[in-house]
């Protein structure tokens, strides 16, 4: 095979069975050089086309936990309470620093992971007072004076 940029799946796929027949080749043959730089053009392709995203938070915290054989009962002394746990979990609150803190120590899941944003059911209506903003609070304030 010629040595060539790839440029489309096609020469990705080329690539990768390259790759395999040149796999158990000999270091200091040209057989392993071009296996060295075939390697080398097809992670840089993955990373440009292929990436991986970082897992969502909660469901890096399920699988760890059920890696671990953990239950919901066994993450109370890193989240809180049983009902916070299910308030976590269900996507109904987010992960505090805290919770993340201790998540990252019990479970070995980096940070980064643990503070990438995910959706919850909680919605602006629903939140706690301190979170609204003054918007809110002013056209509530207002709809009380009615």
């Amino acid at each position: 095979m010629q040595i060539k940029p790839i440029k489309s799946d096609e020469d990705y796929e080329a690539a990768l069975e390259e790759i395999s027949r040149l796999f158990a080749a000999e270091a200091g043959t040209e057989e392993y050089d071009a296996l060295d730089v075939l390697t080398t053009l097809v992670e840089s392709y993955e990373e440009k086309h292929h990436a991986v995203l970082p897992p969502d938070p909660i469901a890096a915290i399920e699988y760890e936990a059920e890696k671990r054989g953990l239950s919901r009962k066994d993450l109370t002394n890193v989240i809180g309470s049983s009902g916070r746990v299910s308030e976590v979990l269900n996507r109904q609150r987010p992960l505090s620093i805290s919770m993340i803190r201790r998540l990252r120590d019990l479970l070995g899941i980096p940070a980064d992971v643990l503070i990438s944003k995910y959706s919850t059911t909680r919605s602006r209506d629903h939140a706690p007072h301190h979170f609204r903003s003054r918007s809110h609070a002013k056209k509530t304030h207002e709809l009380k004076k009615v």
